[in-house]
């Protein structure tokens, strides 16, 4: 049986101060609704009934010098949606 999946992956290179996330999916457009990033703060990628706030809200936190487990609990934390995403920061 075939299911549709989407598959993303955030990553962190600290030697190269670098950041990057890409993401697969069967369905159209996702480039808009999943992947977020932006030199200097960090990446994040929201899927599965994504939240798209999480990726402007959770870069602005990055960019305030929270870390990414911090921000990923203030994100959670405010979604009454929080147990059906998945969020990789």
């Amino acid at each position: 049986m075939f299911r549709p999946s989407t598959f993303s992956i955030v990553a962190h290179d600290p030697a190269a101060h670098a950041w990057g996330v890409a993401v697969q999916s069967k369905f159209i457009a996702v480039g808009a609704v999943v992947p977020f990033a932006e030199a200097g703060a960090g990446a994040v990628a929201t899927q599965s009934f994504a939240n798209t706030r999480y990726g402007p809200l959770g870069l602005a936190m990055m960019r305030q010098s929270l870390s990414a487990e911090e921000t990923l609990a203030a994100l959670l934390a405010g979604d009454p949606g929080r147990e059906r995403r998945q969020v990789g920061l």
